[in-house]
């Protein structure tokens, strides 16, 4: 009796998690099989422009693992999150985005968590430019 009692207990332990998860709106997603300059496909190029609504620092696949620094750009299709590179490396070199900088964007379209986002290549900004990657996807910032 005491056995069953215990297997019962577990399973309703179980379901309850699972329930506050499902609430608390917790997925789980299979990590991405590539990561850094293996994302970047430059057959998916595109350019896209628009206004800087965010900028984001988390650690995500493009950045292999690493914390990095992204943009929410609001363009006349839509909302696009561009990823732009480790965040010790845009430190570095001085580099930083605000919301209502307006920017054109050439990169990589690529599917992360759902959507199709942007891996930078190369970003205007006015008569600014700054040049993240080669055609291959490698990064040419440095540290």
């Amino acid at each position: 009796m005491k056995l069953s009692s215990l297997v019962v207990g577990a399973v309703s332990a179980i379901a309850v998690i699972a329930v506050v998860l499902l609430i608390a709106g917790v997925h789980f997603e299979r990590p991405l099989a590539v990561q850094g300059a293996a994302l970047y496909n430059a057959a998916n190029e595109v350019v896209v422009k628009g206004v800087v609504r965010d900028v984001q620092k988390f650690t995500c696949p493009v950045s292999e693992g690493e914390m990095g620094e992204h943009l929410v750009l609001k363009t006349d299709n839509g909302i696009i999150q561009v990823h732009l590179a480790p965040g010790r490396i845009l430190r570095s070199q001085n580099i930083s985005f605000a919301p209502g900088d307006q920017i054109s964007v050439v990169g990589s379209k690529f599917r992360f968590h759902g959507n199709n986002d942007v891996i930078a290549r190369e970003i205007t900004r006015g008569n600014e430019n700054f040049v993240f990657r080669d055609r291959d996807g490698k990064l040419m910032l440095t540290q």
